[in-house]
């Protein structure tokens, strides 16, 4: 297949036909033609200048954001009804590009002008790797070739959907029991920078000897007040250096293998990721694609490390010429369950539906977990909070308590 030529991309301020002011991007040959496709949108042109870099760090600001998600699941959905209702892919493009601002616009714009020079919007798609991933493209070119891309868009929708879905769910159940860490913290910091001096202050002043739980509780608040700032910055720089070695492939690997192995949250993630595996290979079956790339596109998609490798290593043995099901079982990372539907599955020509069955199954578990560790966590916070307050009340009150039995 012949590679469609890049244009460059320009940068534009116009006025439109409610004489409101807009601005954006827009793929042309030259300055020139970039004007004169801007007229044909019933744009009136202020200025065009070359903006290949603008583009690029709106774009590269949205990757990083990545706070976009719900809005590019929209926009397949709705894209999808419009081609199923006839309407032309440029058409469609248009209306989804009117219907939102900022990066989101530029990327849909530039799906836009990529469309209108002649390329597919695969290919479009194809130079925002940050916005679309691998299994869009996939899909979308399957869609294309095959002359079925609605009924493809209604599809993806469909998987991004869930997996949203099943996202929002686990973050949801943490949300509460992380607010409370972050709570406990902020009250122990002030109640020991700025509560438990003032109150020892005064018995401090009697010259008297002071219980044990008091000196403690005085040591550790006079080593805040000292080296608070010392502590804080080393715990930044310890946080920063962890996610530094985090982001190498060594130590992240080696996160990725800890993260399993820890008691039910690696239980939970490992089936999250399944359930991911599973619910990208039966979309991709649905969609034309064969087996063995579908199986390479959900790797790529795989987050946990791992995982990816034990799923490019299982796929390499099929290609060998390998059953599906001991290949999977050779990697020693997927569940007896998970190598049994595999197998099954491909002998029956049934794997699409029980690989769906196989990804609603752990989503439902992955959610019942997810609210377990909340539910655990919960009462683990708010007692160890109560115990640190109560110790405080304890620590400051005991030599009180004290001299007032030497008093009387």
């Amino acid at each position: 297949m012949q590679k469609t030529m890049r244009m460059p991309v320009f940068a534009y301020k116009a006025i439109n036909d409610s004489n409101a002011f807009v601005q954006g991007t827009v793929s042309a040959e030259n300055p020139r033609s970039a004007r004169e496709l801007l007229r044909t949108r019933g744009l009136v042109v202020e200025s065009v200048v070359t903006n290949e870099k603008a583009a690029g760090s709106n774009l590269l600001l949205f990757r990083r954001k990545n706070r976009h998600a719900s809005k590019r699941v929209a926009m397949v959905r709705e894209l999808s009804t419009l081609l199923a209702a006839g309407i032309p892919l440029l058409e469609a493009l248009d209306s989804q590009a009117k219907q939102h601002r900022g990066a989101f616009q530029t990327s849909l714009l530039l799906l836009r002008d990529r469309v209108a020079a002649g390329g597919t919007l695969a290919d479009a798609m194809r130079e925002q790797p940050g916005i679309y991933d691998p299994l869009s493209l996939q899909m979308v070119e399957v869609g294309e070739n095959s002359g079925t891309l609605d009924r493809v868009l209604d599809q993806l929708a469909n998987f991004s959907e869930r997996y949203l879905q099943l996202k929002d769910r686990v973050t949801n159940a943490l949300f509460y029991p992380v607010m409370v860490f972050l709570l406990s913290m902020g009250v122990g910091m002030f109640l020991m920078t700025i509560v438990v001096p003032m109150l020892l202050d005064n018995l401090l002043e009697a010259d008297r000897q002071i219980p044990w739980p008091t000196r403690v509780l005085k040591g550790v608040s006079d080593t805040l007040r000292t080296h608070g700032l010392l502590i804080a910055g080393s715990a930044l720089a310890m946080g920063i250096t962890t996610v530094a070695v985090v982001r190498t492939e060594r130590g992240r690997r080696l996160w990725h293998n800890v993260l399993l192995k820890i008691p039910l949250l690696g239980n939970m993630s490992r089936k999250q990721e399944i359930a991911r595996l599973a619910l990208i290979v039966s979309t991709l079956l649905k969609s034309g694609i064969v087996l063995l790339h579908a199986l390479e596109i959900a790797g790529r998609s795989i987050k946990n490390t791992v995982l990816r490798e034990a799923v490019e290593q299982g796929r390499a043995a099929i290609r060998s010429g390998q059953e599906i099901g001991p290949s999977l079982d050779a990697t020693g990372e997927f569940p007896p369950t998970v190598v049994q539907i595999f197998a099954v599955g491909q002998q029956s020509g049934k794997l699409e539906e029980m690989l769906q069955r196989l990804a609603e199954n752990y989503e439902r578990q992955v959610a019942t977990m997810s609210m377990r560790l909340a539910s655990l966590l919960e009462p683990v916070l708010i007692v160890g909070l109560a115990m640190f307050v109560g110790f405080i009340l304890f620590a400051t009150v005991l030599p009180i308590l004290e001299a007032g039995n030497v008093l009387q």
